[in-house]
């Protein structure tokens, strides 16, 4: 009956795999997971990686550790009383950027897996690199560069892909795998995508990775949605054979594993739609729209924006929307986000929050004119590391009450953020919203200042995982092959919970402005410009 149908949503991230179900109103109906670490600690992961003792920057992930997991998740799906005949449709997700080589002949192995074994058992040889490199591994500069002169350099590449070279990109890695490993290349099938490797396992076949996750790699041209030739050429050879065409990332692939429908009860009808990218998930399970400018507040803090138009900017990425072909996805992120948020709760309010937020809302907006900028790990955006401190004037090595460190921290963070917001061409006002979730968005008093510092006001919605939601609602709007707002119309309205002040364009466009010539100053000061970060 299509009033029971549900929809399962998957996601392998860093540290586990999730999966969500979802009824005909996108009410979630129950959630397991497998955390690497502990579920599996015979791989001896830590934070689901593995780092190289000769080189640190080496960071991978062991690929039978997801395939085990997987194997895990769905006992625990069945334990925990899912009724896995009712699901129509499935998608997935997972962390950007990591790949999966694929030995010869396992596109056959899939296609004839044994319903009575596990998965892990009958995966164990169709893997040419057993560890895959994952986004958190910064060891490809060499390959960074090659691939940004094969183009004529940064900007070039910017204008293809959305970003210049990082060293996490799946193009760097791929070039880097060809050039100290070209047996285990030309062993190679295909290359997916960890996002793929995922959706290959549920179909039964190698899927085809999508252009929304094909875009965080280096190799696709945002505009055509294809794969860039002269890039493809600049990492490896016969590279087009092994990643096969892209499609658009809520392609219904057609119908689940045989595997799963004889060991797990699936109905032989449930569709596989195209999996992606962890942040094109968060976009859809976070309901982004045109006017909003999405803001996720964690140990990473990170922005989302809807772009009709893609933006050269060499400080950020543009990505390929995942529910709408011709539009694009803005995706910033700044490193030092509750993690410095909280050490500078602990140094100036006693590790309490309640105490932060009274100093926070003790101090009037703008903070006398002190600004703040604080990187305890070597921030992104910009590429600086350590504490700044300015008054009205000039810079200080300290501010003169523990109120003014708290604000100078809360508006720091936001003032950077809507700078490099507004170079993608997020508009202030004018009916923009924000949409928060993330660990500070309970925090009422770090909304506010957030509102002020957009002059917009801050909306929340009470789900979580919004990754793995999103990859649930992209398995519904694929089913059905509907447009994206129609799908997620049922679901409540996000809550407004904070409005600017009526000043605080007055205030904050002013600072917005100090901040850039400030970074300027301190970046030409330490003489950083950097090609490329180690983003890790």
């Amino acid at each position: 009956m299509t009033e029971n149908r549900q929809y399962l949503g998957l996601d392998l991230s860093t540290q586990q795999l999730k999966a969500g179900i979802v009824n005909e109103n996108l009410e979630t109906v129950l959630q397991v997971s497998v955390v690497f670490d502990t579920d599996l600690p015979e791989f001896r992961t830590q934070g689901g990686a593995m780092i190289d003792k000769y080189d640190p920057h080496c960071i991978t992930a062991p690929v039978l550790m997801w395939v085990k997991a997987f194997d895990i998740l769905m006992d625990r799906l069945v334990v925990a009383g899912a009724d896995l005949a009712q699901i129509a449709a499935v998608s997935g997700t997972a962390q950007q950027h990591g790949s999966v080589y694929w030995q010869k002949g396992a596109n056959d192995t899939l296609k004839t897996l044994d319903p009575s074994q596990f998965l892990h058992e009958q995966l164990s040889h169709s893997f040419s690199i057993t560890n895959s490199p994952i986004w958190k591994d910064s060891s490809t500069t060499k390959q960074c560069k090659e691939l940004e002169q094969a183009v004529g350099g940064p900007e070039e590449l910017a204008k293809i892909t959305g970003s210049r070279a990082y060293e996490r990109f799946t193009g760097p890695q791929i070039a880097k795998i060809f050039q100290m490993r070209p047996e285990a290349y030309k062993s190679t099938e295909r290359i997916s995508l960890i996002s793929s490797f995922v959706c290959s396992l549920l179909l039964g076949e190698i899927a085809p990775n999508d252009i929304s996750d094909g875009s965080g790699m280096h190799l696709l041209d945002i505009r055509t949605k294809t794969w860039h030739q002269p890039l493809l050429d600049a990492c490896a050879a016969n590279l087009r054979e092994k990643l096969g065409e892209p499609v658009a990332s809520n392609t219904n692939l057609g119908p689940i594993s045989r595997y799963f429908v004889e060991r797990y009860h699936f109905s032989p009808d449930c569709r596989v739609v195209a999996c992606t990218g962890d942040n094109p998930a968060s976009l859809i399970g976070m309901r982004l729209r045109e006017d909003c400018l999405a803001v996720s507040l964690g140990t990473s803090d990170t922005a989302f924006l809807w772009l009709m138009e893609p933006k050269l900017v060499l400080d950020g990425h543009v990505l390929c929307n995942p529910v709408d072909r011709e539009a694009f996805l803005g995706l910033l992120c700044f490193k030092n986000g509750s993690l410095t948020r909280e050490r500078i709760r602990n140094s100036c309010a006693d590790k309490s929050w309640d105490i932060f937020n009274q100093l926070l809302e003790s101090t009037p907006r703008g903070n006398f004119g002190n600004m703040g900028l604080y990187y305890d790990v070597h921030e992104i955006l910009p590429f600086l590391k350590g504490d700044f401190r300015f008054n009205k004037s000039q810079r200080v090595q300290k501010f003169t009450s523990l109120e003014v460190e708290v604000r100078a921290c809360i508006e720091g963070q936001f003032i950077a953020m809507r700078s490099y917001a507004e170079d993608f061409g997020f508009h202030i006002g004018n009916g923009a919203k924000i949409l928060a979730t993330g660990g500070a968005s309970h925090n009422r008093s770090i909304l506010q200042v957030l509102a002020d510092v957009f002059n917009s006001p801050v909306y929340v919605q009470e789900a979580a995982n919004s990754a793995m939601l999103g990859s649930a609602y992209q398995a519904k709007t694929g089913l059905l092959g509907k447009d994206y707002r129609d799908i997620i119309a049922v679901l409540p309205e996000p809550q407004k919970v904070c409005d600017p002040y009526l000043d605080a364009e007055e205030i904050y466009a002013p600072m917005v402005r100090r901040y850039r010539q400030i970074v300027k100053e301190l970046l030409q000061e330490q003489k950083v410009r950097p090609i490329f970060d180690q983003e890790n």
